[in-house]
């Protein structure tokens, strides 16, 4: 069974860091692309970075680029994925969400709530 535990979300400063961490299970981690989402209030959830599977390919959305960066790790079986996120902006107020996609189907964590207080 497909299990995320999602943490380190919490309360900012605008200009302030926070990272968020994705602990992944029930399947093998490193032949799969990882993503991070987001869904703001009132609005949809949207693709914010991704990571290949090997970790050597990133993408970022125009809106965080230069200000977050993902990563991940497979040593001693963490399996893990993170988001480090930078110069933080209230409009990165959000809940964050991690994903796989396995064939036809998206597996989301339960996501973590990230506050951004100008």
């Amino acid at each position: 069974e497909v299990q995320f535990v999602e943490s380190g979300g919490g309360l900012v400063q605008a200009g302030g860091s926070l990272s968020v961490s994705c602990a992944a299970s029930g399947f093998s981690f490193g032949t799969y692309d990882m993503a991070w989402y987001r869904r703001a209030p009132g609005q949809e959830r949207e693709l914010v970075a991704s990571i290949s599977r090997s970790g050597g390919s990133t993408t970022y959305a125009d809106s965080v680029k230069g200000r977050f960066t993902v990563s991940r790790e497979r040593d001693n079986a963490k399996n893990t994925v993170y988001l480090n996120m930078n110069s933080l902006k209230p409009e990165d107020t959000a809940i964050y969400f991690c994903k796989v996609q396995r064939g036809s189907y998206d597996y989301w964590g339960q996501g973590t709530p990230v506050t951004v207080s100008s």
